[in-house]
């Protein structure tokens, strides 16, 4: 007899959506059987809301793991430094630097890891009492990472070590030219690494090839911290030590969140702490930016990602790039309100430059994908985009049309400069570093989800070419799983303080950890309007009157903000997350839409 092949029927989607506003099924993200019972497992063992252990199993953590996830600390997850390639002489470089007072150049990034990084070895420094000199390149005129012309500034300021954070791994030309120098470098990095590594006394990256720590998935201000600490410990054999090093981490958890690495393990500890410590707001300029940005309550993940990150990142994308790290190395409450309002001013110019450059790439890729909707990657340009909101366009384009995307400023040397965004199994950083190793670009780098790269201008045909050769398989895969995954269905009623607070217990979410996600089955549209710069808010009542506030960010000209708007009295069923909303000593509870579908 032949063998006989069973073919599974895919999964009924959940509230029969097959297909809702953002085009995609609707299934439960707790739904096979093994994940059913690892979530009644974990409510047996640990006596928690049947709720927060189908959350629980739904991200795979195991009964076992409970405790652990829900309680992540450092003492139990923190790794000796020593596990990663060249750490042992980077903290020795260090010790001898502060033993000697010798000046210390730090090169940072532009971006928010980057100003974390440089901010949290800085304040170490300085608490050590060890001169430092801290440069964050401009983006347009330097570029990304380290340069020979900035090296060579140090070098006549009187640098004798020079550490590159958030950047520095690809290096070669000007880490050669600091030895030529006399400088010492030392690389504080965690982007993906070429297989030749440049020149330095040392380079500590868990991404670079020889280096099996397991560490892959920290963003640079982690492996600033886990340095400080194999120097705190070198120091303290001498009777010195950093006075408290644990309060650098607010920096910390702010860089995890801001640079979207998966917030497990480790990352998980340094956020859920990294939060407490921002929580006593100890560090004068990020209370002076929560003040800017309007925030009173405590806060909370999110907030560092849609909030903090955002107006840091101004300053490098349009202004000063310096801003950033200067003000969250600010000592006088002053002069930190006076740098965070300029910040805020910033950011609200960055995002008009960045609305009128978004609405212009998304027209020319809606236009591209009509003529060929299997492109598995997007690359949009334009000589009228900042080189500073390439990446932000570059999400917006990932967001909408779900690939990945890359946006290019077309500068009038002939070069163009690009960031890039992916989605979760298609690693960007990795392809753009192979256009670079076959000549196609003329640098570039990043990690899975992020990349940045800069080549002639006519060669970005081919740069999209080469990209989508190289991530066809990968982002077709990736894109089978497009179904938004729903924790579990909840009416108006039900969105409460108290659910809230057992789903909070899960936290914090992000990369690797997603916000979960609760439907509204057949609630009516009872309100829609727009409300600040695009976005949607909505009143969604259940059958039995009850009705509960609902926000959709920038939806107002997409399909979900067209659906609220047009649905006024219509039922529909909604999919979001829960927020607090504790204004003027509240604690409301609304949903933040990430989805809608019909309701017939």
């Amino acid at each position: 007899m032949p063998p006989v092949t069973v073919l599974l029927a895919p999964p009924r989607p959940l509230l029969d959506v097959h297909r809702s506003a953002l085009g995609r099924p609707w299934r439960q993200r707790c739904g096979e059987p093994r994940q059913e019972a690892a979530a009644a497992a974990i409510a047996q063992a640990h006596g928690l809301p049947e709720v927060l252990a189908r959350v629980l199993a739904g991200r795979g953590v195991e009964p076992g793991e409970v405790p652990g996830f829900l309680q992540p600390r450092l003492r139990d997850l923190l790794p000796d430094p020593a596990v990663m390639v060249d750490m042992e002489a980077a903290a020795e470089r260090l010790a001898a630097a502060v033993a000697r007072r010798e000046r210390v150049a730090i090169f940072g990034d532009y971006d928010v890891d980057g100003a974390a990084s440089a901010a949290l070895l800085a304040g170490a420094l300085r608490d050590l009492g060890v001169p430092y000199r801290l440069h964050i390149p401009d983006r347009i005129t330097e570029g990304y990472g380290p340069n020979v012309e900035a090296v060579r500034m140090l070098a006549r300021e009187g640098a004798r070590l020079l550490v590159t954070v958030d950047c520095g791994t690809a290096g070669h030309e000007p880490l050669a030219e600091a030895a030529r120098l006399g400088l010492d470098v030392v690389v504080l990095d965690h982007h993906g690494a070429p297989e030749a590594l440049p020149a330095a006394h040392a380079i500590v990256n868990p991404n670079r090839l020889d280096d099996l720590s397991g560490l892959g998935h920290l963003c640079a201000a982690g492996v600033v911290f886990l340095t400080l600490v194999a120097l705190n410990r070198r120091l303290r054999r001498t009777g010195a030590g950093i006075p408290d090093l644990m309060a650098g981490l607010d920096l910390v958890a702010l860089a995890t969140v801001a640079d979207v690495v998966p917030l497990r393990g480790l990352n998980r500890a340094f956020v859920r702490q990294g939060l407490s410590v921002m929580r006593g707001r100890g560090r004068l300029g990020l209370s002076a930016l929560l003040d800017a940005a309007g925030l009173a309550e405590a806060p909370q993940a999110w907030h560092l990602g849609f909030l903090l990150g955002p107006r840091i990142n101004a300053g490098g994308r349009i202004g000063d790039a310096m801003l950033g790290a200067r003000l969250l190395l600010c000592e006088d409450p002053i002069e930190a309100a006076g740098i965070a309002a300029q910040l805020d001013v910033l950011n609200r110019e960055r995002q008009a430059i960045e609305a009128a450059a978004v609405a212009e790439a998304e027209a020319a890729m809606a236009l591209r994908l009509e003529r060929d909707p299997d492109q598995p990657v997007l690359v949009a340009s334009s000589p009228d985009w900042h080189p500073g909101v390439v990446g932000l366009i570059a999400a917006r384009l990932k967001e909408r049309f779900g690939r990945p995307a890359f946006a290019f400023a077309l500068r009038a040397d002939g070069t163009a400069t690009g960031s890039g965004r992916s989605i979760p199994g298609a690693d960007l950083g990795r392809a753009v570093r192979g256009t670079v190793e076959a000549g196609l670009a003329a640098k570039g780098g990043g990690h899975a989800m992020a990349a940045g790269v800069t080549l002639a201008a006519p060669d970005l045909d081919r740069f999209r070419e080469v990209l989508a050769a190289e991530l066809a398989a990968s982002v077709a895969q990736a894109r089978l799983g497009e179904a938004l995954l729903v924790d579990g269905l909840v009416s108006a009623g039900g969105v409460q303080a108290d659910l809230a607070d057992a789903v909070e217990r899960a936290g914090p979410f992000g990369q690797g950890s997603p916000e979960p996600v609760f439907a509204l089955a057949r609630h009516r549209v009872a309100d829609a309007r727009v409300v600040g710069t695009g976005h949607v808010k909505a009143q969604l009542r259940g059958r039995d009157g009850v009705a509960v506030g609902a926000i959709a960010f920038r939806a107002a000209e997409g399909p979900v903000g067209r659906m609220l708007l047009a649905g006024i009295g219509r039922d529909i069923h909604a999919a979001g997350s829960l927020a607090r909303d504790r204004w003027r000593g509240g604690d409301r509870v609304e949903l933040r839409l990430c989805d809608v579908a019909e309701a017939p």
